[in-house]
């Protein structure tokens, strides 16, 4: 499956659209905490340990919405925005949202 910002793709032409996918999912605040606990970590002003759940926050929130194409029978998704935003009581968790257009060529 092709998962791409842009809403084209070279040498393919969009037969169907099949809708728009999402996929999200939500950091808990104890991450945040044991993050700053593990606050040594940080090299050049970049904790290493929170970019790391990040990033796995974001490829699972990817996944999510790639599962969701596949079971339209898209090829692939076009036009990804991720979304980054704190929730809950006093900002205490962090939400990540994909979506994009599921289509077929």
């Amino acid at each position: 499956m092709i998962l791409t910002t842009t809403n084209t793709i070279d040498n393919h032409s969009v037969k169907e659209y099949k809708g728009i996918v999402t996929g999200e999912t939500i950091i808990g605040a104890n991450i945040f905490k044991d993050f700053f606990a593990g606050i040594r970590d940080i090299v050049g002003g970049r904790s290493g340990s929170y970019e790391r759940v990040l990033r796995e926050a974001k490829t699972t929130a990817l996944r999510e919405m790639e599962v969701e194409a596949q079971r339209l029978g898209a090829d692939a998704v076009i036009g990804i925005d991720l979304d980054y935003e704190t929730v809950g009581k006093n900002g205490g968790m962090l939400m990540v949202t994909a979506s994009g257009t599921a289509v077929k060529f």
